[in-house]
């Protein structure tokens, strides 16, 4: 939150800092310089003079106690020592002509000092205050208190307690305003002040269902949390505020520099103040923290969290959650992101307004996480709504234009639809200037289950893949076109991670895979700027290697089986390093398994003769015509026996 703007305050600051401690000496200070110092401040018109610290013990510099560590003195001087009054009861004489009021420190049973120095007598902890009622369950309470000695106590106008832990994280956000201290009702430092400076006799609890809501003086009413501690709107202490002891003590401040005034002493040096962190600053004097709640107590600057704050969060919560799962499935483009953000814009200013304006405490937090949860749940169910959508859209229109095409007898139109879903020949070797690359795809039938494809991945990345649908025919052509689609959508999504892509591959074609068909699919990833290239081999025939002098090498992959033949499996990522000039030939098993009239296979060895014609100067393009053309020369007019996918690239070097 925003602090607080300075304004003029009804409390002052009077620091013992190091000035201070230069010019009197060493804290403690003589209890004779204190009431000094307390007559310096009321007679120049403060209304209340509060101590931010504690005398629990006795001045060291008593008479009675000098007296003690001299025992040489002659007696005559010990008897008129004895007789001049104490430093204690100086400041005791000072503290009850003035409205002074005396801090006291709330102890736990279970601190260190407990049973060392704490009073856990009521009748020892006098409280000037009068509450008008006891306070509610859920307030402070502290079994003891470390207070000041009688003397000073039973004179004082008031006494109250000056502790108060941080929240979690070390902040201190809360000031106590009334506690329990050794079962007694007793106010805190900055409600005992604004009381005594008011002239008022009595303190109010104001209790709602049990529980604590705010504490009264008179006609002010100030909110408070249920366990007695008010928030606090924390800011900058204006000019003026602070004034130094030293500059006191030499009666060097103007006579009316206090009039109307509630002054707070306090400890502002090294090894003496009480050093807290607030939301504005990391580190400042408790003293500070103080003169700010009275400010806030007399001037209204207490935030309050009302009762009903966490039902209007819970209330805009679910608010939000119902408009995202009403509105966000109806809302298209910019709209998606425009409407939720609107509200969450909306949501965070009416919360701000409330504390700038009201000093209201919502917490728009709550509403956002849960709106922002069920948005972004209602987008992933409307996207995978979509995606099944548009899958199921795409496999019916491809069904339907298939037997379109049978039904007319037009079975070639089918073909010339399958082979318009592969990207243009053309256009292939145009991808990137550092890549020649070449496909050629020739079905077995009509239509039939083999697929090529080539994705640019960014600038220098390009991603190719062969696959063959076990098969021929309609069935295969149907999940053909399953297959290639599926396989581009994942690796543009996912391309950064291959084997995460061909495993979503494979998990979202088996979801499909009401035929229980499979496909062999050899995917790899080449980097045209560096001439990396990583394989992922699903059950496909292994690349071969041809160097730009036309050596050929098959690149032994260890790969994986077909893609939905073994749901889960770890498909592994192989990488090799091409120089420049190198290439690589992809092809389907309708090459290798070619046949001739006599039943003889094409196989490896004819392949690896034609490309080794493949050397630098000679194109992709040219490459993939010699070796299909050389498959059909084989066969000898004998029918196919298996659709044939050849696939060339050759990595010319850096661009």
């Amino acid at each position: 939150p925003a602090p607080a703007a300075p304004r003029d305050a009804a409390a002052r600051v009077v620091l013992i800092d190091p000035e201070s401690l230069k010019a009197v000496g060493p804290w403690p200070w003589p209890r004779y310089t204190i009431a000094r110092l307390t007559e310096e401040i009321a007679a120049r018109g403060a209304t209340a003079i509060g101590f931010d610290m504690i005398f629990p013990e006795p001045d060291r510099l008593n008479p009675d106690r000098i007296a003690a560590l001299y025992p040489e003195l002659p007696a005559a001087a010990r008897t008129a020592m004895l007789a001049a009054p104490s430093q204690d009861a100086v400041l005791a004489q000072v503290a009850g002509a003035h409205p002074v009021v005396l801090a006291r420190v709330g102890i736990e049973r279970d601190a260190v000092d407990f049973a060392a120095g704490a009073q856990t007598d009521p009748a020892m902890l006098p409280v000037g205050a009068a509450f008008t009622a006891p306070l509610p369950p859920g307030v402070l309470a502290y079994p003891g208190a470390l207070a000041n000695i009688p003397d000073l106590d039973e004179v004082a106008a008031g006494q109250a307690i000056i502790n108060g832990a941080p929240d979690r994280d070390g902040v201190i956000r809360r000031v106590p305003l009334v506690a329990n201290v050794a079962g007694a009702p007793t106010p805190g430092f900055a409600l005992e002040l604004a009381r005594v400076a008011l002239g008022v006799d009595t303190i109010t609890p104001v209790v709602a269902h049990g529980r604590l809501r705010a504490v009264a003086l008179g006609d002010r009413r100030v909110p408070v949390d249920a366990d007695g501690r008010m928030r606090l709107r924390f800011g900058r202490l204006p000019p003026g505020t602070v004034t130094s002891a030293a500059l006191l003590l030499r009666r060097g401040w103007r006579p009316d520099a206090f009039r109307g005034r509630i002054v707070i002493i306090g400890l502002g040096a090294a090894g003496t103040a009480d050093v807290v962190t607030t939301p504005v600053d990391r580190e400042t004097y408790g003293t500070f923290v103080q003169a700010q709640a009275v400010d806030a107590i007399l001037g209204g600057g207490a935030l309050a969290r009302p009762w009903w704050a966490a039902g209007v969060e819970w209330g805009a919560a679910t608010l939000l959650a119902a408009l995202a799962i009403l509105l966000l499935p109806r809302l298209r483009g910019a709209a998606i992101a425009l409407v939720p953000g609107l509200a969450a814009v909306l949501l965070v200013v009416g919360s701000f307004g409330a504390f700038a304006r009201f000093g209201l405490l919502l917490d728009p937090v709550r509403p956002l996480l849960v709106g922002a949860t069920t948005a972004l749940a209602v987008a992933a169910m409307t996207f995978a709504e979509q995606t099944f959508r548009q899958r199921r859209l795409r496999t019916a229109l491809a069904e339907q234009r298939v037997a379109a095409a049978r039904a007319a007898g037009e079975l070639e139109a089918a073909r010339e639809i399958q082979l318009g879903m592969l990207p243009p020949r053309a256009g292939l070797a145009r991808l990137h200037p550092a890549i020649d690359l070449d496909a050629r795809l020739e079905p077995a039938r009509s239509v039939g289950g083999d697929f090529y494809d080539a994705i640019p991945l960014g600038a220098d990345r390009l991603c190719f893949l062969v696959g063959d649908v076990t098969g021929k025919g309609i069935p295969a052509a149907l999940f053909m076109a399953l297959s290639r689609a599926l396989s581009k959508s994942v690796l543009l999504r996912e391309g950064d991670d291959l084997a995460a892509a061909v495993a979503r591959i494979d998990a979202e074609l088996s979801r499909d895979n009401a035929q229980d068909m499979f496909v062999t699919m050899l995917v790899g990833i080449l980097d045209a700027a560096t001439g990396r290239l990583d394989f992922c081999n699903a059950g496909h025939e292994n690349p071969l290697r041809v160097t730009a002098v036309g050596v050929v090498e098959e690149l032994a992959l260890e790969g994986g089986p077909p893609l939905c033949v073994a749901g889960g499996f770890p498909y592994p990522v192989e990488t090799i390093h091409l120089a420049p000039g190198d290439g690589i030939v992809v092809v389907s098993d309708g090459l290798t398994e070619a046949q001739d009239a006599a039943g003889g296979f094409f196989g490896h060895a004819r392949a690896f003769a034609i490309l080794g014609g493949w050397t630098a100067a000679v194109s992709a393009r040219e490459a993939t015509d010699r070796l299909g053309d050389a498959v059909r020369a084989f066969e000898d007019g004998a029918d196919p026996s298996d659709d044939l996918t050849i696939l060339a690239l050759r990595w010319r070097g850096p661009a």
